[in-house]
């Protein structure tokens, strides 16, 4: 029998990080971290904490003493907590993944594969499926995100509240508009030359903004179907919250406003206020 690729010592990823954000998470961090550290190939296992006041930190130290802690003094909001702790992580690739991810044996090495063989890749993100609903896909990120002419962000697998049943039909590898958020394999390099997400977006979007300046700049944003997590979705924020709502709405048109060529604006604004 052949040998398993992803059990091989020659596969351990030290030079990647696998980097959580983290607030008030304990029972996340409780479920799904130990997926994380069981499957992640020896690569860096990194929890930032944004001022968690629930015992997610005790929880660290007592039952996890292999994870790496970040100590935020503040909730500094998904872009600075990660862009200060990304600061002082020194790797090849940060991977960016949520509390509420469960990952798979073999998840890591196909993301870092893509990376190693497209030095142009900036950030590529695997197939994302419900937890609760294992053969469906999953909102936040689905088989890789897009936008249409007017600049509404959808994905292949998810078209508004419609979720695909996934049947391998996304099990490619190809460029797409923006990976998501909740599971993002991103070049360390790239990543500072532009500066990290957008602070003053504090959540939501980010991930998209950040896609489109990695477009812009001349790189490229891929989907890698070999790879496969799941996610809870709303582990943080309901999506029936209405901060979520507001910082969706407002950071939809600041992306347009950052990143859109100037001659679709008038497209932009036209649908916005119609």
């Amino acid at each position: 029998m052949a040998s398993d690729p992803y059990s091989s010592p020659t596969s351990l990823l030290p030079h990647v990080a696998v980097v959580i954000l983290n607030w008030n998470g304990c029972e996340l961090l409780r479920t799904f971290l130990p997926s994380v550290l069981a499957h992640s190939d020896g690569a860096r296992v990194v929890v930032v904490d944004n001022a968690s006041t629930d015992g997610s930190v005790k929880l660290l130290g007592g039952f996890f003493p292999e994870v790496e802690v970040i100590q935020h003094s503040e909730n500094l909001g998904f872009c600075a907590g990660y862009n200060q702790a990304l600061a002082q992580v020194d790797a090849t690739y940060y991977v960016l993944l949520n509390s509420d991810v469960a990952v798979t044996p073999g998840w890591l090495q196909p993301l870092v594969a893509l990376l190693d063989r497209k030095p142009m890749v900036a950030a590529c993100q695997p197939k994302l499926l419900a937890y609760a609903e294992p053969t469906q896909f999953e909102y936040a990120g689905a088989g890789g995100g897009y936008l249409d002419r007017l600049g509404y962000p959808f994905c292949r697998g998810r078209l508004f509240e419609t979720l695909e049943t996934d049947h391998g039909q996304y099990n490619d590898s190809r460029p797409v508009a923006w990976a998501s958020g909740a599971c993002m394999a991103v070049r360390a390099s790239a990543w500072h030359e532009l500066g990290g997400l957008e602070t003053a977006f504090f959540a939501h979007m980010e991930e998209i903004d950040l896609c489109w300046r990695f477009w812009n700049a001349g790189y490229e944003v891929w989907y890698e179907g070999s790879s496969t997590v799941y996610h809870v979705g709303g582990g943080t924020l309901h999506k029936s919250n209405p901060r979520k709502t507001y910082l969706n709405f407002r950071n939809g048109l600041a992306l347009l406003y950052k990143n859109a060529p100037r001659t679709s604006w008038g497209a932009f604004l036209s649908n916005a206020l119609h």
